[in-house]
């Protein structure tokens, strides 16, 4: 007997990009359907056990017990922006109806000055009132973000989320930050997500906000827990995951107690295709909080020596189907 008995492994998706993202031009992750409904794992390629039996663990939940009851049928959430030219951001925040746009920044290869002409291209398409944050993913060192940081003060950030690599770097930069006079908060993502420690970003003074995403985390119900022990504002956002993916971050998002900011789970708009006929993506800056069904497969099924990586991959885990204790 396991956990995972009643879990049947659908197929693995290949969703192409229509912009490059975190180096990707395809996302590829296993749709699983269980007892309680679909469920996505979709661990990146370059993570290992045990950082990627977290996300197992979150497609446990969806498959078996299903989500926590909301207390909100919509979640406001932004657009995000890859790491693209000035006209193309421009175009992506107009077209998306959203009033909120996350930034991606310290592209490796392109110098700060294509950030800065990003940025003032998605200010000017959100308007003066639209909230504008950015996201580093760790890119810079303490004396980078803190230059960087100042210079894009001026676009008014919302926040900037992981600026720096570890914990400790992003504790400095505050302290740094706030004695210079520079507004912009900071938002932890890898620090929460990939430190092994979420709760030393608070007992170091280290972010304003917490950035939780559902997958990485081990599940709605652990990231509401976790949520609790931070005692921060809370983002959720997804991991790059198709449309059933982020119906687990749009549930996380709708039973929070509160939800002070929009959400990054936006990001099925940046798929050319899904795995779905009607994908989770944003009318009015908003999501609904609804079921997701599935799409023929051979709309979305990726190529034989794909699926034979990612079954390889969920083989290797312990209670999974297929997997060491199945």
């Amino acid at each position: 007997m396991t956990q995972a008995q009643g879990i049947q492994v659908v197929g693995v998706y290949a969703l192409g990009l229509r912009h490059r993202f975190r180096g990707l031009q395809t996302r590829h992750g296993v749709l699983l359907r269980g007892p309680a409904g679909w469920a996505e794992w979709s661990p990146f390629l370059e993570y290992r056990r045990p950082e990627i039996d977290t996300w197992w663990q979150a497609s446990l939940e969806a498959a078996t017990q299903g989500f926590p009851a909301p207390v909100r049928d919509r979640v406001p959430v932004n657009v995000t922006v890859p790491a693209t030219d000035p006209t193309t951001a421009h175009r992506l925040v107009t077209e998306s109806g959203c009033r909120t746009a996350k930034v991606k920044v310290a592209e490796p290869g392109q110098p700060f000055a294509d950030d800065v002409a990003r940025l003032e291209a998605v200010r000017d398409a959100l308007g003066p009132q639209g909230r504008l944050r950015v996201d580093a993913n760790g890119a810079w060192t303490v004396d980078q973000a803190l230059l960087h940081l100042r210079e894009l003060s001026r676009f008014d950030l919302e926040y900037a989320e992981q600026p720096c690599a570890t914990t400790e770097e992003l504790a400095e930069l505050r302290r740094s930050l706030a004695r210079r006079g520079v507004q912009v908060p900071i938002a932890a993502d890898e620090s929460i997500r990939r430190s092994g420690d979420p709760e030393r970003v608070v007992a170091l003074e280290a972010a304003d906000i917490a950035v939780l995403k559902v997958q990485p985390l081990g599940g709605v119900r652990r990231c509401l827990e976790l949520a609790e022990r931070l005692g921060l504002p809370v983002v959720v956002s997804s991991a790059l995951e198709s449309s059933v993916g982020l119906r687990a971050g749009v549930a996380l998002a709708a039973c929070l107690p509160e939800l002070p900011y929009a959400c990054g789970l936006n990001t099925a708009a940046l798929f050319t295709g899904d795995v779905t006929a009607d994908p989770l993506v944003a009318v009015d800056g908003e999501l609904p909080v609804r079921p997701i069904e599935v799409a023929d497969p051979a709309t979305w099924l990726a190529d034989p020596a794909t699926q034979a990586l990612w079954r390889e991959r969920l083989a290797g885990l312990p209670e999974a189907p297929g997997g060491p204790d199945d």
